[in-house]
């Protein structure tokens, strides 16, 4: 029997834990002993809900960096000189998420930059050092890392195998999250100087693109080739789609009855609001607010989910047609609705591919686009582009074009067709349990 840590980057969504839980479940059945760490609330509770031990590290910033910030716990820290230096950081964090100016993220290093840190000695140094203390504790023979690179950083400096499990996007031969457009000349300051300087100090080899951090013992990309390209020199193992629902999960009883007389649209918008105060580019508020008005009074039934976060109160009352769950099982849900309307979230488009759902997309930063465009490429979909302003926080969504969209893809039956296609080549793949074997075999 061998001890694996589960690691994901810190989000407070759970597009990362539907991919996780799965292998987990299929580690801990043949016999292994599985612990994640994953501190923000949503994904909490579903950890618990699937009865594995969540461990949190002790350092609180990094449980305040999860996007879940409550100014309340800040405060309290402030009062802590213990702590003060660690608020300080992360304050500086917080400025530097609010003043980031664009939802244009070009590539993994883009990313690391504008959201995980990654421009700061000090908050990766506070960060890793809380995965190497978690780490030491646990004794994990394996990391099995879901792109955190703070996780990836702990486990080289304790020398632990590192298992990782990405998206082909973030991986460093990849085109990136913008591969439609050609890159500006001078994208934005690099993480790499940063980063060297702290893997020196661990006494580990410099990187050239942040993408290689991500690069463990043994890569598993998700979805297929088609979907989710690389070059063939790439050297990882595609696993097909990972996808998370308990055995005995059930729809609520009133969507299950739901009857056909109207089509079924599930929404899912994703994280409304990602910091508590203010506002970034990856809040979904605004596709909310789009699909109330493209689909009001329409002959359509909405099951609009919020995946363990609170409806806000301005969205309330819904309309009559809408019906509001915290949570429902992912696949289930997919293969009860017509058409699925989300925020591009990988999770979220490979459960419609899984279940043959075609997906109308309103992605709200370019990761997320990627995935629209691919899936729209392939006929299962198609997807509504956000406008911004000069800050790229503040977006409209065109509720027309989300109505016009929306009507055509349940009208016509050539999105459904594309959708079931790439679901029957999916279901090759041996996912979840082809993934465990993989890994049960490399250690």
């Amino acid at each position: 029997m061998s001890r694996y840590l589960f690691t994901t980057l810190p989000s407070n969504d759970l597009g990362l834990l539907t991919r996780s839980l799965p292998i987990a479940q299929e580690l801990q059945n043949r016999g292994h002993q599985i612990a994640f760490c994953s501190p923000a609330k949503a994904p909490n509770k579903l950890i618990s809900d699937a009865s594995f031990d969540n461990l949190i590290p002790s350092q609180p910033l990094y449980y305040l960096i999860s996007g879940d910030i409550n100014f309340k716990s800040l405060t309290q820290l402030l009062c802590s000189r213990y702590l003060r230096r660690d608020v300080e950081i992360l304050f500086s964090f917080i400025r530097h998420i609010s003043r980031s100016s664009t939802a244009e993220i070009w590539d993994i290093d883009h990313f690391m930059y504008l959201l995980c840190g990654m421009g700061n000695d000090e908050f990766i140094r506070v960060n890793v050092n809380a995965l190497v203390d978690v780490m030491r504790a646990y004794k994990p023979d394996v990391i099995v890392d879901f792109w955190n690179p703070f996780a990836c950083i702990a486990a080289r400096t304790l020398h632990k195998p590192l298992i990782t499990v990405i998206q082909s996007d973030m991986h460093p031969q990849s085109q990136g999250f913008i591969w439609w457009k050609k890159p500006p000349s001078e994208l934005y300051p690099s993480p790499i100087s940063t980063v060297n300087r702290i893997l020196a100090e661990y006494h580990l080899l410099p990187i050239e693109k942040m993408g290689e951090l991500l690069i463990g013992d043994m890569t598993l990309v998700l979805g297929l080739p088609e979907t989710d390209p690389l070059p063939e020199t790439a050297n990882v193992t595609y696993i097909g789609p990972i996808l998370w629902q308990k055995q005995e999960e059930r729809l609520p009883e009133w969507i299950s009855n739901l009857g056909r007389e109207q089509p079924i649209i599930w929404l899912y918008p994703g994280n409304l609001q990602y910091m508590r105060g203010t506002s970034t580019f990856g809040d979904s508020a605004v596709i909310l607010r789009a699909c109330i008005e493209a689909l009001k009074n329409e002959a359509v039934q909405v099951i609009l989910t919020t995946g363990y976060h609170s409806l806000p109160r301005r969205f309330i009352p819904l309309p009559h047609n809408f019906r509001h769950e915290s949570y429902v099982p992912g696949l289930a849900m997919a293969e009860k609705s017509d058409l699925l309307i989300h925020h591009g979230g990988y999770g979220s488009c490979q459960t419609g591919l899984y279940t043959g759902t075609p997906a109308l997309i309103i992605p709200t930063y370019s990761e997320r686009e990627s995935n629209a465009r691919r899936i729209a490429a392939q006929g299962a979909g198609d997807y509504v582009l956000p406008t911004s302003d000069i800050t790229g926080r503040k977006k409209k969504v065109s509720w027309e074009e989300v109505r016009i969209k929306a009507f055509n893809i349940l009208s016509d039956k050539y999105f459904a067709e594309n959708a079931r296609r790439i679901s029957e080549r999916m279901k090759t793949y041996g996912g979840a349990f082809e993934a465990a074997r993989l890994i049960e075999g490399h250690v």
